[in-house]
């Protein structure tokens, strides 16, 4: 095991886990007003990558618009699954939301399988784009560099949003109380929608991405990933942009570090290595690594 081969694995990790943000950022927004773990995130995360799919097939439209155009479908689709699924239910117990994003999640990958197919397809990108370059030993895409990068800009975009303009600073006194920001005149319908257009967008942003990495996708493509992604956003600290964007990259290279340095029979248990960091993590930082108390919330 040579230092190129530990180097590579962590820009893997580095490339896995950046996907695994931007779907933690929309579902830690998402939960930390409504309490709600939305199961249907990484569906959208699936329609984005399938409508990226056919933009780029139609090779008259740049690569740019064919990544925000998606983008932009899948935000308006969130806002649509929130006021037709969820806003109904808001007061009703958590469990019955919980259980409606499952109903949601299901329907999503049925009425795909229904309008589309149930075989997986393949996903191609322009050469340039994944082309590799090789620095050093260490091989990546130009990608995942974008990638990388991406995350990076939106988490400090995302930040100042939340924490300076006044649909921001709405959504963080209604992740507070819900109830309270009503009685100050808050328009908590407002803030909601916000936060499901701005996760259903990064969701869409994110199913490209991951179609990009992977080059095949199908319905079903977007439940694990998703989960995999509220696990992140668990380990970072519900209701902190950054925390997410941390657990994202963490939980990603934690993942790639245990498929890469351990024999190859363990590859199979990726998926009960990533809840069982999830366990030590929660049991060393219950509020995850910059989440905050409710008694600091309060």
């Amino acid at each position: 095991m040579t230092i190129n081969y530990i180097l590579q694995q962590l820009v893997n990790g580095l490339a896995l886990g950046s996907i695994y943000a931007l779907l933690a950022i929309g579902l830690t927004m998402v939960y930390g007003i409504l309490r709600l773990i939305n199961f249907a995130h990484g569906d959208l995360m699936m329609l984005g990558a399938y409508v990226s799919s056919i933009f780029i097939s139609a090779t008259v439209v740049p690569i740019l618009l064919a990544v925000l155009i998606p983008t932009l479908l899948i935000a308006v689709m969130g806002l649509i699954v929130e006021r037709t699924a969820y806003k109904p239910l808001r007061g009703a117990p958590e469990v019955a939301m919980l259980i409606t994003s499952l109903g949601v999640s299901r329907l999503i990958q049925n009425s795909t399988v229904l309008a589309l197919s149930p075989q997986p397809r393949a996903f191609s990108l322009p050469g340039d784009l994944t082309k590799t370059v090789n620095v050093g030993g260490i091989r990546f895409t130009q990608l995942d560099v974008l990638t990388f990068l991406l995350v990076i800009v939106l988490m400090v975009l995302l930040t100042l949003y939340i924490n300076r303009s006044k649909t921001g600073m709405a959504m963080r006194a209604s992740s507070e109380n819900l109830q309270a920001a009503r009685l100050i005149g808050i328009n908590v319908n407002w803030a909601i929608g916000a936060a499901f257009v701005l996760g259903s967008a990064l969701a869409g942003t994110a199913g490209f991405l991951w179609a990009s990495r992977y080059g095949i996708i199908d319905p079903f493509m977007g439940f694990l990933p998703g989960v995999k992604a509220f696990v992140a956003a668990v380990i970072g600290g519900i209701g902190s942009i950054r925390g997410a964007v941390v657990g994202g990259v963490l939980l990603g290279v934690a993942e790639i570090g245990f498929v890469g340095f351990l024999p190859p029979e363990f590859s199979g248990y990726r998926d009960a290595f990533v809840f069982s960091l999830l366990l030590i993590v929660l049991l060393v930082r219950p509020n995850g690594l910059f989440g905050a108390s409710e008694v600091e919330r309060a």
